[in-house]
């Protein structure tokens, strides 16, 4: 047993030393020779040696291998690959730029990856998704979508039409970290969950992570959504857009100082607002509704070992309701604010710096701007963070990353005050609440021969609220709103509550054939902030509260194990995995909680634990005329809060069991492509009465629930089908305008799906009883045809 030890040391060592010949390193940026921009996991294999390197975020790769000659083989698919014999005596920098294949009807590619990828990577329960698909795909009202098409992957879903965010793995929609360009985003929709807030034609590159997280990421529980930016067109000025049915875009780039740097801007709005005006009916026309966004960024090259980036997002939603005769108005508007500032350095060839400066706003203002009850509410979330992040190339078979950040949060979740003279609303504030989020990390990708690969990190995070502050504790009957006890006062900068959590990561992939392999990954997460919602659907007016000494981090431990095989010489991509969550610390509400300007929220919140468990199957074609994929998932999302359900476990709101996807795109020829989805899934889990109460004879009715269950129902199935048809204009090698019309049909079959079912008392019967009934409540209920023209020069 002594012995062993030392040996287990020497192994963990093994990876940091060196034997016998000399390693020198080859490094360098992949870029699309068309605009300049760096290629995210573009692959350089070192032919007959089994070892190669891929892109990281950048473009940028590093290779260490022993001095000797080497046929090194450059590839992105859907570009034209290269080969470079090189003599490998000294450390060289090599950029290669590729340029895009003609590719045949025959060989359309609706990927990025290379074709064994899934097999071949360490990833586990992670989709990306190309821009090239996601515009292929039919879109609600012809507005492309991230959120939606991602939706239609395995183990995604969401509570209906018109609802925020999304789910994933049985996770709530707060449980997503969801990031553009590095920064967060708070609400990522627009119009009320109808359409996202990222702008498709400035939109490089989606990744949705729900398994194997990397230890640089944190502070959600279910996924991360990693959205970045293009970068703009480095070589030539370059201009896109589109006028659809709900909205236009334009989309403007190019160099500022050609192949050093670049910029683009894109914008984007609707006019529903516009069409409005023209009605006859001047109740509509006092009315306005519509959204608009800027996404920008540019970048600079400073000199051959750095580089600068500077992002920034810009959107917002309005909503206003006027009556004719002015006696009653209202008005909504929420939106996000980002900026990103990221300096790449070399400081060596085989060591990469990342270091970021992050700002996200969230804000949402709702009122009554004129008559005596006049009032404006306004709320917001401030963040501010910074962070370094630090990948070395120790050799050819192990990659480390470490790196750290810091987060300032400053929550402001309720101001009221009255509008005006007349008013008689009385003004009312909420405590803001300040914290500060710390967290290191260390990860390692170490391949042990070309069967196993483990990729093994630790995650160090930490949470400080922090005053100024007055807070309370909570004592009451367990189930029912609580009073706050022991009030006590911080100053500012003064620690309220501190949680430490430490978070390990694992994954690991066993190559059974050279075309299928077993993946396995463990992680755990902490999240230190919550969306506050009792609502069947998040919606703009929930409010984020952050960990108190109230309000504990929630957590959640995921272990997944996948089967992935591919077929036909790679044109199959197929997969099954099956996956276990628990979840601690999971917030629900008692029985009428005031979420909303509640000084006393905490009072309302219910606390226990959830867990998630399920088989995501996936089978996906690259190639061919027709491609798309198939998914199925087999799940279950339940919670066991106190004091609801009789403390026995239930189904969470966003409960689905079943959920079916099929996704089609079938090329009719070099001009004319047809595509079409249809997704299936369990209605989401709501709670019905099982008796009433009668009033007066039964002229009034309250219904109720005896048992005291939560979720004891499901509505009906959802279901939709959609249908789109693209015609690119005919090419002409001496136009530079290029155009494509796209015709797109939602919910072909005007399917009524249930949003939520609601019960109501039924006055027009003949006797004394008034019945009660149940009211399926549905947002889209009808066929949605539009047009979109899009165009590029």
């Amino acid at each position: 047993m002594q012995t062993v030890k030392p040996i287990i040391f020497l192994m963990l060592l093994l990876p940091f030393w060196s034997f016998g010949q000399k390693q020198y390193t080859l490094s360098g940026h992949i870029r699309d020779a068309a605009n300049g921009e760096g290629l995210i996991g573009a692959i350089v294999q070192v032919e007959g040696q089994g070892v190669g390197a891929t892109t990281n975020e950048y473009g940028f790769y590093s290779l260490t291998l022993k001095e000797g000659d080497y046929s090194l083989r450059y590839s992105y698919l859907g570009f034209a690959s290269q080969t470079r014999k090189i003599d490998l005596q000294a450390n060289q920098k090599i950029d290669i730029q590729l340029a895009t294949e003609d590719i045949q009807m025959q060989e359309v590619i609706v990927t990025d990856t290379p074709p064994d990828q899934n097999v071949s990577s360490m990833d586990m329960g992670v989709s990306k998704m190309e821009m090239k698909t996601i515009k292929a795909m039919p879109a609600l009202l012809g507005e492309v979508d991230v959120i939606r098409s991602i939706q239609l992957l395995p183990g995604v879903s969401t509570v209906g039409e018109g609802a925020s965010g999304f789910n994933v793995r049985g996770g709530g929609v707060d449980q997503n970290l969801i990031l553009l360009d590095e920064a967060p985003v708070y609400n990522a929709s627009h119009l009320m969950g109808f359409f996202s807030v990222f702008n498709p034609d400035a939109v490089k590159d989606v990744k949705l992570v729900k398994g194997g997280i990397p230890a640089q990421y944190g502070g959600r529980l279910s996924s991360l959504l990693d959205v970045r930016m293009k970068e703009g067109n480095a070589k030539q000025f370059a201009a896109s857009g589109g006028i659809g049915t709900i909205s236009s875009r334009l989309t403007l780039e190019g160099p500022i100082q050609k192949d050093k740097s670049s910029f683009i801007i894109a914008g984007r709005r609707s006019y529903a607002d516009l069409f409005l005006k023209l009605s006859g009916d001047e109740d509509m026309k006092n009315n306005q509704l519509y959204f608009y966004d800027l996404s920008a960024k540019t970048n600079f090259t400073l000199g051959p070992k750095d580089r600068l980036f500077l992002s920034g997002y810009f959107g917002n939603d309005a909503f206003r309701f006027q009556s004719s005769d002015g006696d009653f108005s209202a008005k909504l508007r929420w939106g996000n604010k980002t900026g990103t500032i990221r300096w790449n350095h070399l400081f060596s060839d085989r060591l990469f710096a990342n270091f970021t400066g992050i700002y996200s706003h969230y804000d949402y203002l709702l009122g009554v701007p004129t008559g005596s009850q006049a009032f404006e509410w306004t709320s917001h979330i401030y963040n501010y963070s910074g962070k370094a992040d630090f990948t070395y190339y120790l050799n050819v078979r192990n990659t480390l990353s470490f790196g750290a950040n810091l987060i300032h949060y400053r929550f402001h979740p309720g101001e009221a005050k009255p509008l005006g003279n007349e008013s008689f609303f009385n003004p009312y504030i909420l405590q803001q609440q300040r914290g500060v989020e710390y967290a290191a990390y260390v990860d390692n990708e170490q391949s042990l021969g070309q069967r196993l690969s483990l990729q093994y990190g630790l995650r160090f995070s930490a949470y400080d609220f922090t005053g100024p502050q007055t807070v309370f504790d909570y004592e009451g009957p367990v189930g029912q709103r609580k009073k706050p006890v022991n009030e006590r006062t911080y100053k500012a900068g003064e620690s309220i509550a501190l949680y430490t959590n430490l978070e390990p990561r694992f994954s690991m992939r066993y190559s059974l054939t050279p075309g299928s392999s077993l993946k396995a990954s463990y992680n755990r997460m902490a999240q230190y902030v919550h969306l506050i919602s009792n609502t069947t659907a998040a919606s703009p007016l929930d409010i984020w509260a952050p960990s108190t000494n109230n309000i504990k981090p929630e957590l959640a431990d995921q272990v997944a194990l996948g089967y992935f095989r591919n077929l036909n010489d790679d044109q199959i991509e197929t997969s099954a995995e099956v996956f276990y969550k628990t979840m601690q610390n999971q917030i629900d509400y008692v029985p009428g909680a005031e979420t909303l300007l509640n000084q006393q929220l905490e009072g309302d919140l219910l606390y226990g634990k959830g867990r998630a468990y399920g088989l995501e199957l996936y089978v996906r074609k690259n190639t061919g005329r027709l491609n798309g994929w198939v998914s199925y998932t087999l799940s279950r999302s339940e919670r066991k809060i106190e004091g609801i359900n009789n403390h026995q476990w239930y189904p969470a709101k966003y409960d689905r069991r079943h959920m079916l996807s099929v996704v089609g795109i079938y090329a009719l020829n070099k001009r004319l492509s047809l595509s079409g989805n249809f997704a299936y899934n369990t209605g989401v889990a709501t709670t019905f009465p099982n008796a009433r109460y009668e009033i007066d004879g039964g002229k009034l009715t309250v219904p109720h629930n005896t048992d005291g269950t939560r979720n004891n129902y499901r509505v009906p199935a959802y279901h939709r089908l959609d249908l789109s048809l693209t015609l690119q204009s005919k090419k002409n090698e001496t136009r530079r305008w290029q155009g494509e019309w796209v015709f797109s049909v939602y919910n072909v079959y005007s399917r009524r799906n249930a949003f939520t079912v609601y019960f109501r008392q039924n006055d027009e019967r003949d006797d004394i009883t008034t019945q009660t009934e149940a009211v399926r409540l549905s947002i889209l209920g009808s066929i949605l045809p539009s047009v979109t023209y899009n165009f590029t020069f």
